[in-house]
């Protein structure tokens, strides 16, 4: 995990991700790629204002974005000054969730991380829409979704949520074993059933190949009879073992499909209470994309 994509808006949100970034990966070398993208509104009326002060309001905005993100960058560095650590800065006019799907693509990035705050009140939802939208298109590397106030604690205890319906591929399972592996953790399967019943033969047969992967990371298997959503079962499990990063596939039919198409009343008691690690469907692709021989400049993406 070299290369990481940190979205932000120059939020507490957005910073509280970058802050758990900056100590999670603070024993490697990487490259952290720092994007803020904005969109103006254009005036398409005469008696709108295109200009403030003589400066274009596109042109204004842009500026803010680059002077959002040195700050940033400064701020980052008086704070943890890490030889490890380089950083890239992309401001875009663009939409967000577009911007980090290019942005994956074109630097080969390994790994994003982002703020999960959602919407508050009745319209509280498990994590907020900017984030379901990124895992939702955002298919080629994993998505690490940090929840508001939520500070740093060394994932040594990590669970991994699945069905053992589908069979998992090295090249998927390859985030969860690093991030085990780099923290000496304990993986612990869970299974969320409605109604405690004995494996399927297909079931079984993942189960001991995902073993087998893990190798010997130490793991254990955990079954659990649903509560009133998956979400919520998945939340109880967290605390109750004292779970540090929760990881799953995001694959059809998947937890993590589910989780963000139950019903609103259903999910509001899921606020994304610890890290979660949302590893994409691969296949047999392998997590992000080859090293390209030559990596591209930043300045043409913006």
């Amino acid at each position: 995990m070299q290369k990481i994509l940190i979205p932000t808006d120059f939020s507490e949100n957005a910073w509280n991700a970058i802050d758990y970034a900056m100590q999670l990966f603070r024993n490697k070398r990487c490259t952290f790629y720092l994007l803020n993208t904005y969109t103006p509104v254009i005036p398409s009326s005469r008696f709108m204002a295109k200009m403030i002060d003589g400066v274009s309001i596109v042109d204004a905005v842009r500026e803010t974005s680059e002077r959002g993100l040195q700050k940033t960058v400064q701020r980052i560095k008086t704070k943890y000054g890490n030889p490890n650590h380089r950083f890239e800065t992309i401001s875009s006019f663009n939409l967000l969730v577009e911007e980090v799907k290019d942005v994956v693509e074109t630097f080969g990035i390994h790994l994003v991380i982002t703020g999960t705050k959602g919407a508050s009140g009745v319209d509280e939802v498990f994590m907020g829409s900017n984030t379901v939208r990124i895992i939702k298109t955002t298919k080629k590397c994993p998505i690490l979704a940090i929840p508001y106030h939520f500070e740093y604690v060394t994932p040594t205890e990590i669970a991994f949520a699945t069905d053992f319906n589908r069979f998992y591929t090295t090249s998927e399972l390859e985030p969860l074993l690093q991030m085990a592996k780099m923290f000496n953790a304990t993986v612990r399967i869970v299974h969320v059933q409605y109604g405690i019943k004995a494996l399927t033969e297909l079931q079984q047969f993942n189960l001991n190949m995902l073993r087998r992967y893990l190798g010997d990371v130490e793991h254990y298997v955990h079954t659990v009879s649903e509560l009133s959503s998956v979400s919520h079962t998945l939340e109880t499990f967290s605390k109750e073992l004292g779970i540090h990063l929760l990881a799953m596939l995001n694959y059809q039919h998947s937890y993590m499909e589910k989780m963000t198409r139950e019903p609103i009343i259903k999910r509001t008691a899921f606020h994304t209470q610890i890290p979660l690690l949302v590893i994409p469907e691969l296949g047999m692709e392998g997590v992000a994309s080859t090293e390209k021989e030559e990596e591209p400049s930043v300045e043409a993406h913006n």
